[in-house]
């Protein structure tokens, strides 16, 4: 059985057993998480949803809360003596995958 999920503007094909990284919830560590925008599950039988599926939700757990690699942005105009360098850290949360119910 899997599912596809939509958390934080992205898609997650997940599976009870999973762990993902996903954008940062305000959750506390080792709390329960029900993620409700469910696109599509597969267990006996193929649900699409348009766009969600009616009841169909993921129990998961939050594992850890965790910043991602830096990346480093640099601006520049040539004949201008215009630099600019900034750095940025994504913050993510990462989930296990418990369960996926359906209605």
């Amino acid at each position: 059985m899997f599912a596809v999920i939509k958390q934080g503007g992205r898609q997650y094909t997940v599976k009870p057993g999973d762990v993902i990284k996903v954008d940062r919830l305000e959750a506390e560590v080792d709390s329960a998480v029900e993620l409700t925008d469910v696109l599509v599950v597969s267990g006996d039988e193929l649900l699409v949803g348009a766009p969600v599926v009616d009841g169909a939700k993921v129990q998961a757990t939050v594992v850890r809360h965790e910043k991602g690699d830096k990346i480093l942005v640099f601006k520049r105009k040539r004949r201008k003596d215009y630099k600019k360098r900034i750095g940025h850290r994504t913050h993510y949360t990462t989930l296990k995958i418990n369960d996926i119910k359906v209605g």
